[in-house]
């Protein structure tokens, strides 16, 4: 066996802190993964890993091995990079992770354009709300948005993150329009659960800034739930403008409190700190800031 090539796979177990999601980060089966871990450690003649129903953690050895193998891991990666780098047309797999709601209705349109022009890059994209581990699961880079952590990430901003309160015509007609945001206290307001301000709405006028606790009936992780939801009159909503913008130009939502500005976001490409930045990663950027529009995004046209 070529022991060398066992390295990434006993990373990935280590990072990922099984073997399951060490064979979901790496592509192949289970039973797979655990035999080149087993190869890897008759190779060496010692025990890496300690196995329980429970549990899995590095044996003294297993940390020592574990110490050089990232680091060498790491160095074959920079290695890759320095000579795509050099390339003269970007090639090869290009991991993305990308929030759904945004990946569905945005990313996802981009990406054959963006294979229409590198057609020797291999696209996988995932699309999920969860926040994932970009090395630990071999992702190249990640589309997030809102304030960025102090992390060894590199952030790209690549397009702003708004939000308007919205409503349907039908619901303004049944029920009125709210003329101040204290108002909205006691409106039927539809919730984005994965939103660390889902209770409480703050809006922005004249440099003040006015914080609103709001309720209502019906609570969701997806935006385009929420969407579904205002056109059907159910009561008001928080939408950022990259999932309302059509329906507000077509008549189908109305906006709420128009004189008051919901704090803005943004939305960044992030990726692991690297000496050299693959010329894939880097052609995927500013192919979609080029796309999305920068500072005046086409979903806000």
């Amino acid at each position: 066996m070529n022991e060398f090539g066992a390295i990434p796979v006993f990373v990935a177990v280590v990072e990922n802190d099984g073997f399951s999601a060490a064979s979901r980060a790496l592509g192949i089966s289970k039973s797979a993964v655990s035999k080149r871990i087993n190869q890897l450690e008759n190779h060496l003649g010692v025990r890496l890993l300690h196995r329980t129903t429970r549990k899995l953690s590095l044996t003294e050895a297993g940390e020592r091995y574990f110490e050089h193998a990232a680091q060498a891991l790491t160095a074959a990666s920079q290695a890759e990079d320095a000579v795509t780098e050099l390339q003269g047309e970007p090639q090869g797999k290009l991991k993305i992770s990308s929030p759904m709601s945004f990946g569905r209705l945005h990313v996802a349109s981009l990406i054959p354009k963006f294979m229409n022009r590198y057609p020797k890059i291999q696209i996988d994209l995932v699309m999920d709300d969860r926040n994932i581990d970009l090395v630990a699961e071999g992702f190249d880079l990640a589309i997030r948005s809102g304030d960025m952590p102090d992390s060894t990430l590199i952030a790209r901003k690549l397009a702003p993150l708004r939000q308007v309160l919205c409503a349907s015509p039908d619901y303004i007609d049944r029920y009125g329009m709210p003329v101040t945001p204290s108002e909205l206290s006691e409106r039927n307001c539809i919730l984005f659960s994965y939103s660390g301000d889902a209770n409480e709405w703050t809006l922005n006028k004249d440099g003040k800034s006015e914080a609103v606790l709001v309720s209502g009936s019906y609570r969701v992780n997806n935006s385009e739930a929420i969407l579904v939801a205002l056109r059907e009159g159910i009561g008001i909503g928080r939408l950022p403008t990259f999932v309302a913008g059509p329906d507000l130009r077509e008549g189908n939502l109305v906006r709420i409190l128009e004189s008051y500005h919901i704090p803005d976001h943004t939305f960044y490409a992030v990726f692991p700190e690297r000496q050299y930045l693959p010329a894939k990663v880097r052609a995927f950027l500013d192919f979609s800031i080029n796309y999305f529009g920068g500072d005046q995004p086409y979903w806000d046209a």
